[in-house]
């Protein structure tokens, strides 16, 4: 499984639904640590984590951003 990017700067997706995927990515990655702590998925599934924590970091971000922008524009 490869990590993908799912956002776009113009067009933000639900940062709700990327934090459901990044919580059942966890939760997997939980079920394989107690059944195969040994297993490639183990690392695969914690890089497939990471990256989707970092793009709903980004978004937040960008979102932070945004608003500031706004406010001092005003």
């Amino acid at each position: 499984m490869r990590a993908q990017r799912v956002w776009k700067v113009n067009g933000v997706a639900n940062i709700g639904h990327l934090q459901s995927r990044l919580d059942d990515l966890n939760k997997r990655l939980g079920q394989l640590e107690s059944q195969h702590p040994d297993s490639w998925k183990v690392e695969d599934l914690k890089s497939n984590a990471l990256n989707l924590s970092r793009e709903i970091d980004d978004i937040r971000c960008a979102e932070a951003t945004a608003a500031l922008s706004e406010l001092l524009r005003k």
